[in-house]
């Protein structure tokens, strides 16, 4: 049997939202992380975490903070961290700061929930997983089918993708 070497924790995001047809909102409900790792097929020995469920622009430094505590008293050596698209660079820094030198991190996100049709969810997710089984340690952001070292990519608002700072 494996032993658990990678760990997924869920910050919510708009990954994790979920169309509600009362309120006509994207609200969240439930992490939906373990059903897509079950529906693609990934039977790597993961744990899951849900650390909190917020949009990231709702982020504050505290949240920041308890993501990057979180990850530097993680057992695991590869984490992988869902978070929205919107402040996941500010994230990455605080995080950066904190880890343990041999910490392999990677977040991730999506412009369109996971619960939606031509979600780009499903895809980010499985680049993810294989970009940290091949990254180095360090933190690194994935989009786009991209990998970027956390300080040389930004979010470009107006082409909705993720891109180098070079």
């Amino acid at each position: 049997m494996m032993q658990n070497n990678i760990k997924v924790i869920s910050c919510g995001g708009t990954f994790e939202k979920i169309y509600d047809p009362i309120s006509g909102d994207l609200a969240f409900k439930t992490s939906q992380l373990k059903n897509l790792f079950l529906k693609a097929r990934l039977f790597t020995n993961i744990n899951f975490e849900c650390l909190m469920m917020i949009d990231s622009l709702d982020m504050e430094n505290f949240h920041r903070r308890k993501i990057a505590e979180r990850i530097k008293k993680s057992k695991e050596e590869k984490l992988l961290v869902i978070h929205g698209t919107d402040t996941m660079v500010e994230t990455s820094y605080e995080i950066k700061k904190s880890i343990r030198k041999t910490q392999c991190v990677i977040l991730t996100g999506a412009m369109v929930p996971a619960s939606m049709k031509n979600s780009d969810a499903f895809f980010n997710l499985g680049f993810a997983l294989a970009a940290l089984k091949l990254s180095e340690p360090g933190v690194w952001i994935t989009m786009n089918g991209e990998v970027f070292k956390h300080s040389q990519v930004k979010k470009n608002t107006d082409l909705g993708l993720f891109e180098s700072l070079n």
